[in-house]
């Protein structure tokens, strides 16, 4: 029987909780910016076939770059809007859960969720988030928008690894800990 596929949130953040500073602003990620060193990201995106992320990252994402980087995977962008799929990038209007158990139930690769906040904290709120593989940026921004906020259950997580780079950046891999 083949593995089931993981539901895995790949993210930066700053060392007191934000992905965002205000506006938006993603500047604080430069100061661990290094040539040839992408911090394991080749490795995992090569590890997914389907990504999960909201309409606000979706829409941030296409102003930032010319070709939107998952175009080559199964792509589920979470909106409240009906409108048709562009390639292989899908605007999905329905339940989370039903999403979740529906890519869960194929065969496949990983998938990714890659953000935002809104998404992140409406798939703990249901616990269906397997792994984290989250960054933790050398620097407090102080404000923003947090990768966790209030009002989700909690949830004990075990730790896989613990990686420390040369600029500051730390990463740290946990996965659910069902016991």
């Amino acid at each position: 029987m083949a593995t089931e596929r993981k539901i895995i949130v790949y993210i930066a953040t700053s060392l007191d909780g934000y992905i965002a500073k205000p506006n938006d602003d993603l500047s604080f990620l430069d100061i661990v910016q290094k040539e040839g060193e992408d911090y394991g990201y080749a490795d995992f995106i090569n590890s997914v076939d389907t990504v999960i992320l909201g309409r606000k990252t979706y829409e941030w994402v296409l102003t930032q770059v010319s070709e939107f980087p998952h175009a080559d995977k199964t792509t589920f962008v979470l909106t409240r809007t009906s409108q048709p799929s562009i390639g292989k990038t899908h605007f999905y209007t329905g339940s989370l859960k039903e999403l979740v158990a529906k890519l869960k139930s194929e065969e496949g690769k990983n998938i990714f969720v890659d953000g935002g906040a809104e998404v992140v904290n409406a798939l703990l709120k249901e616990r269906l988030i397997d792994e984290f593989i989250i960054s933790v940026i050398p620097i407090l921004v102080g404000s923003g928008i947090k990768l966790f906020n209030d009002g989700r259950p909690e949830q004990k997580l075990k730790l896989i690894t613990a990686k420390s780079f040369e600029k500051g950046l730390a990463q740290l891999h946990y996965q659910l800990d069902n016991n």
